[in-house]
Order: C-alpha cells, then structure tokens, then sequence
C-alpha cells in the first residue's frame, strides 16, 4: 500500500518514513506544503499523512483543494493541534480521521490500516481467495496449510491484487503501489515479481492464481 507523508517536522518524517517502510508501505514524503498538494495531485496513494502547520500551504488548505477538485484519497491529519474546534474543523474540511501528537506509532499503523480496509471495502485484515489467505495484520500469506516465504515486495504486490480480487489491475497502478515517486526502476521488473511470486504460490503444483491480461495488468481470482 502507498502513503504520502506530508511532515515539515524533518526527524519525525524521517523515523515515520523509517517506520513506515519497514511496516510495508510504499511511501512518498516531503516537509512542503506546496510540495505536498503537488504529490497529492500526480501520486496514486491509499492514505495521505498530514500535518497541518507546514511552509507555503498549510494542511487544511491542501485538504480542502483536493477535495474540492474531487480527489477522495483518504487523509489521516497528523498534528499538534488538539483542541476540539480544530479536530471539528478538520474533519468538515474532509478528513478521514485525526490523530493527535503525541501519539504511539502502533495506533497510527492501526489507524492507516482500518483506512486503507475502508477504502478497498474490507471490513477484517485477513483476505481470501481460494485455499489463498493472506492475514494483513500479521503479515503471512497461506497457501492452504503451506506459509509462504514472501519478500516485501512480493507481499505488497500480493496485497494490491488480494484487495482486488476478482479485478484487473493495470500495470502502471500495480507499478505506483510497489515504488515511490521518485524511484528508477527497470520497466520489466513488475514481470519479474509476478513471476517470482507465481512460484512461490505454485510450488507444490497449485492452480494458477495471478493471471495476466496482455497489454493491460493483472488480476488475482480463482480458476472458474
């Protein structure tokens, strides 16, 4: 899953970052509000992290531009501010949710998660699809009584199709799920994770989960 943090505060930006990708996530992060809009506008992100006092736009000004140009991202306001007008103030502008800092890193991770199962229509953190079941929370992936060893990578590209089952996702969407903004990668290397992940769930002669549709992506559905 895909995060934007918007923090102008640079050591908590850079241990959430830490944090973040260590938890799984795929994260673009930056310290400027003008900034922040701007990735907010071109990334294709599941959560955007925000800080309300930022440097040349604040939070809630970012908030309100993209809802009001239709952008329905879910945002978690991540601030100081703890007043009750100012959590009023920034749920009526179109957040998500609200966390006040201080706060606990595991609660942020619980919150982003339940945003994320809302987004994709997904009431609990375990998805299955045949004899696969992928618990999101503990972060395993069975093949019927098999665990599989997956990477990180291998896990989040599991995890994008699982939440769309049944769907096709396009390459360049499953491509903005696995790397950052800023990223170089080869342009075959989604070919070689699908592959490499087909074998992990083929291993021991199973029915073909991730199929592919030429010229479009990939969907992940039992055979009929």
């Amino acid at each position: 899953m895909k995060l934007l943090l918007v923090e102008d505060y640079e050591p908590l930006r850079r241990s959430l970052s830490i944090g973040l990708k260590e938890a799984g996530f795929t994260l673009d992060a930056t310290g400027d509000g003008a900034e922040g809009l701007w990735f907010a506008r071109e990334g294709s992100h599941d959560v955007i992290v925000l800080d309300l006092m930022l440097p040349s736009m604040g939070g809630l000004e970012i908030l309100r531009t993209i809802r009001q140009e239709g952008l329905e991202t879910h945002v978690l306001i991540l601030t100081a501010k703890d007043k009750v007008e100012d959590r009023v103030e920034g749920l009526d502008a179109g957040a998500d949710d609200y966390l006040v800092k201080p706060f606990a890193f595991e609660e942020l991770l619980a919150r982003l998660n339940a945003l994320v199962r809302r987004r994709y229509g997904r009431k609990a953190p375990l998805l299955e699809v045949a004899d696969l079941a992928m618990d999101r929370a503990k972060r395993e992936v069975h093949r019927g009584e098999r665990l599989l060893n997956l990477t990180q990578r291998q896990f989040a590209l599991l995890e994008v199709l699982a939440l769309r089952s049944g769907e096709v996702v396009p390459r360049d969407e499953l491509w903005g799920q696995l790397y950052d903004f800023a990223a170089e990668v080869n342009s075959n290397l989604l070919e070689v994770y699908v592959a490499q992940l087909r074998r992990k769930l083929e291993a021991e002669g199973e029915a073909r989960l991730i199929h592919t549709h030429r010229g479009v992506g990939y969907s992940l559905r039992a055979q009929p």
